[in-house]
């Protein structure tokens, strides 16, 4: 069986993402991809009317929402995942002059340097951990009515939709980037990525 095309070969590989970071990435995009398309089925008059059955999108909208945090919290389990958790919550100084650079729209290799992770996937990492944890918790007071009075209620829906549509528009931009980079997405996809493209995009992240 001849190996497939787009697999780095193993002289020039390297490991980047083992199989519990794909795991959690691939289940988390899952769960969020569900909590965008339900809320767009409830919230966009069209596709409310071609979808129909709102009972049954509030579940699974609901449900899966309440999921979301499930594969990080299963994915601590892993060394490695841990690991990688840490790296992406410590900032250096490397990781200021990246966001200046890119601030200056400063596109060259040697102007931004990064380890495994740059500075702006460290900044997407934390608001997606935070605008989650806050969607949640809205989202579980918009749920059980009974706990909060109509003022609250109010105030929490406010919340809840307009970070919703943050947060798509900037899942619209990490989509963006990701099918900009294919090595980066053949690294989340199988683990491994070319040692030309570590080593130029991520110069100081030693594997």
């Amino acid at each position: 069986m001849s190996p497939r095309t787009d697999t780095p070969p193993a002289a020039t590989a390297v490991r980047r993402f083992g199989r519990a970071q794909r795991w959690v990435h691939r289940t988390t995009a899952a769960l969020t991809g569900l909590c965008v398309l339900t809320a767009a089925c409830l919230y966009v008059p069209q596709l409310a009317q071609l979808v129909g059955r709102r009972g049954l999108v509030v579940t699974v909208h609901e449900w899966s929402g309440l999921l979301l945090p499930v594969p990080v919290l299963a994915g601590l389990a892993s060394r490695a995942f841990r690991v990688d958790l840490g790296r992406l919550n410590r900032f250096g100084p490397h990781d200021r002059t990246w966001l200046r650079a890119a601030l200056r729209r400063d596109k060259r290799p040697s102007s931004r340097p990064a380890g495994k992770f740059n500075a702006g996937q460290k900044l997407y990492a934390a608001w997606i951990a935070g605008a989650t944890l806050v969607m949640l918790g809205t989202g579980l007071l918009m749920w059980f009515t009974h706990l909060t009075p109509l003022v609250w209620r109010t105030s929490v829906t406010f919340v809840h939709d307009w970070l919703a549509l943050t947060l798509g528009i900037v899942l619209a931009g990490h989509i963006g980037m990701a099918l900009a980079d294919p090595e980066a997405r053949r690294g989340m996809r199988t683990g491994s990525v070319r040692r030309e493209w570590a080593e130029r995009e991520h110069p100081l992240w030693r594997p």
